[in-house]
């Protein structure tokens, strides 16, 4: 079962954002999957790692498109940004010590982050300066 199914009220209207924001989702849907099926720390530890180098990417590409349009909330979005890659990163940290631990909280933490996120902060952003190029 996925840990995070896709739901509308995630969306924020511009397909290759939602398209993007699917992928993560995927990511972490596979995570999710390896985590149950008991995989290895080191197998973890590296596909957190290739989580947090796709969530990175996605948000490094959200803020120059906010830069680029000098938009009023890029402050509040990128600090939202930072604090969700900080704690992701302190989950690395304390998986190897606590892998049960840091996995509940993962899941917990990316799910509320999603919700939120996308409905508040995503949304406002492409509503108001609509999309941006994508790789």
């Amino acid at each position: 079962m996925a840990l995070i199914e896709w739901k509308s009220h995630y969306s924020v209207g511009v397909d290759a954002v939602d398209h993007e924001h699917r992928e993560l989702i995927d990511l972490i849907n596979a995570l999710h999957e390896r985590l149950i099926a008991g995989a290895k720390v080191p197998d973890v530890t590296a596909f957190l790692g290739e989580i947090l180098r796709g969530i990175s990417a996605h948000f490094a590409l959200e803020e120059k498109f906010m830069r680029d349009h000098r938009y009023d909330h890029l402050g509040q979005h990128k600090e939202a940004h930072e604090k969700l890659l900080d704690e992701i990163r302190d989950i690395m940290d304390g998986y190897e010590a606590d892998p049960d631990g840091a996995s509940r909280q993962l899941s917990q933490r990316l799910d509320d982050w999603f919700t939120l996120h996308f409905r508040t902060h995503d949304a406002r952003l492409h509503h108001r300066l609509g999309t941006h190029d994508h790789p």
